[in-house]
C-alpha cells in the first residue's frame, strides 16, 4: 500500500461537516460590507516580490521572516500573497481604477501564506477578509472603516471585544518620533534582539511591534508617538475619536498600537476580544496615505482593515454565537428497485430543478437501510415509492421529526412540502 501523503503543516482541511459555518460566516461579511457600499475583488494567489518588499516593507517580520518566496520556471521571484492591501492597491493602479469617482470600496475573501509558528487561530494558510477604501482623506473615512469592523463583529454575534485606536502620525511628523526611539533604544541595545538592532537605524518604529519578550519589555518605557504629533495628525486623530462618539462605538486610545506593516499612517487600530476563550486582536487596520504613491501612483489617500476568519470563527465559538444549523435534504425518496426507482429519480431530479434539495438511493440499499441514511441525513420527509404508489402516482409523505403521514399526489408534491 502506497504511503498516505498528509497535508502541510499549517495548513487545514476544512471538511464538509463544517464548512458551513464558513459559508454562514462568508454571507454575513458580503452583506455588511456591501451594505457600506463595498464591491468584490479576486486578486491573484501571487505576485511579484517586490511588490510587497515595497508595499509591506522590508524592515517587518512579514517581509524579513514569513513570505514564501520562490524563484518561478522563468527565473522570475514570486510571492505567495502574505496580505491583500498590497496587491489591491497594485490591481488598481494597474487597471486604471483610481480614475474612478471617488471614494473606491473594495472587498476581499481570500486566502493569504506567511510561515510562521502554527498556533490557535494562526496557520501558514488562513483566510481573510479586508477592505480598502482609496481616495477619502478625512477622518470620516477613518470612522466608516471601523464602524464596518465593528458592524461585522455585531452581525455575527461577538460582543466582547475592545476597540483600541491610536495616531502613528504622518511623515511630517514621523522623523522626529523616530530619532527620539533611536536614542532611546540605543541606551538600551545589548537588551535587542538581532533583527531588532538591524532595525534601529532602518526604521526603529518596527522594535515596538517586536514579539521578542526582551525587546518587548524595553518597549514599554519607550517615547510615545502621540508626544510627536504634527497639528495635523492630532486634529485628524481628535476629529476620529469625535466621530466614533457620534456613532456611539465605545473606544480606548492604547499609544502603543503601531501595527505589523510599514504602510500604515496616521490612524490604527484594532478590535481585541476581551472574553473567555480566543483573545487577542480579531480585526485590525488603519490609514496607508503613502502606498500608492509606493507602489507608482499619485499619492493618493487610503485606509482598511483586515480580519482573519478562523481566529474570527474561535471567538465566536468561544461566545456561543449562533450559526444555523446546516441544510439537509427536503425529502428522501425510497424505492424497491425497477421502475419505482426510476420514478424516484425522476421525482427528485423534479424538484432539484426548482432548486429544492432531494435524495433518492444510489447504493442498492434495501428499503430498511435506506430510511436508515435518510435519518443519519437529517431529511426532513421521506417518501416509500412502491409498486401501488407507482401505479397510482401518490403515496405518503412522512414528516421526520413527528412521524406523521400524509398522502400526496406526485403532481402536488412541491406544494406539500412547504
Amino acid at each position: 500500500m502506497a504511503e498516505k501523503i498528509t497535508a502541510q503543516k499549517g495548513t487545514k482541511d476544512i471538511l464538509p461537516a463544517e464548512s458551513y459555518r464558513w459559508l454562514h460566516v462568508e454571507d454575513v461579511l458580503r452583506k455588511t460590507v456591501s451594505a457600506y457600499g463595498y464591491k468584490e475583488i479576486r486578486l491573484p494567489t501571487f505576485e511579484a516580490t517586490e511588490l510587497f518588499a515595497r508595499g509591506v516593507g522590508d524592515t517587518t517580520d512579514v517581509v524579513g521572516k514569513e513570505m514564501y518566496t520562490f524563484l518561478d520556471k522563468g527565473g522570475r521571484s514570486i510571492t505567495l500573497r502574505p496580505e491583500g492591501t498590497s496587491n489591491t492597491v497594485r490591481a488598481l493602479l494597474e487597471h486604471g481604477l483610481l480614475g474612478d469617482a471617488m471614494p473606491l470600496k473594495a472587498y476581499y475573501i481570500q486566502s493569504c501564506f506567511r510561515y510562521e509558528k502554527p498556533q490557535s487561530g494562526r496557520l501558514r494558510e488562513f483566510h481573510q477578509l479586508g477592505i480598502e477604501m482609496v481616495g477619502a482623506a478625512g477622518a470620516d473615512a477613518d470612522v466608516q472603516t471601523i464602524a464596518v469592523g465593528d458592524a461585522v463583529l455585531k452581525n455575527v454575534g461577538i460582543r466582547s471585544v475592545r476597540l483600541e485606536i491610536n495616531s502613528i502620525g504622518c511623515p511630517h511628523c514621523r522623523p522626529a518620533y523616530h530619532e527620539a526611539l533611536k536614542s532611546y533604544f540605543r541606551t538600551h541595545l545589548d537588551a535587542l534582539c538581532d533583527t531588532c538592532k538591524d532595525r534601529l537605524d532602518r526604521n526603529p518604529l518596527r522594535i515596538l511591534d517586536c514579539k521578542c519578550p526582551t525587546c518587548a519589555e524595553v518597549a514599554k518605557d519607550a517615547p510615545l508617538m502621540r508626544e510627536f504629533l504634527c497639528e495635523e495628525c492630532k486634529d485628524h486623530f481628535a476629529d476620529v475619536k469625535k466621530g466614533l462618539d457620534n456613532l456611539g462605538i465605545q473606544w480606548v486610545e492604547n499609544p502603543t498600537i503601531v501595527r505589523g506593516l510599514d504602510y500604515y499612517t496616521k490612524t490604527v487600530f484594532e478590535f481585541v476580544h476581551t472574553g473567555a476563550g480566543a483573545q487577542g486582536t480579531v480585526c485590525g487596520g488603519g490609514r496607508y496615505d503613502g502606498l500608492i504613491e509606493e507602489l507608482g501612483g499619485k499619492p493618493t489617500p487610503a485606509v482598511g482593515f483586515g480580519l482573519g476568519i478562523e481566529r474570527l470563527l474561535m471567538v465566536m465559538e468561544a461566545e456561543g454565537a449562533k450559526i444555523p444549523a446546516d441544510a439537509v435534504p427536503k425529502i428522501y425518496f425510497c424505492d424497491m428497485g425497477g421502475e419505482t426507482r426510476m420514478l424516484a429519480q425522476s421525482l427528485a431530479a423534479r424538484l432539484r430543478a426548482k432548486g429544492i434539495w432531494a435524495e433518492h438511493d444510489l447504493m442498492g440499499r434495501g428499503l430498511k437501510a435506506q430510511m436508515k441514511y435518510a435519518n443519519k441525513l437529517g431529511a426532513e420527509y421521506t417518501a416509500v415509492i412502491g409498486e401501488t404508489e407507482l401505479a397510482e402516482g401518490k403515496g405518503k409523505l412522512k414528516r421526520m421529526s413527528d412521524g406523521i403521514e400524509t398522502e400526496v399526489a406526485y403532481a402536488e408534491l412541491e406544494s406539500a412540502l412547504f
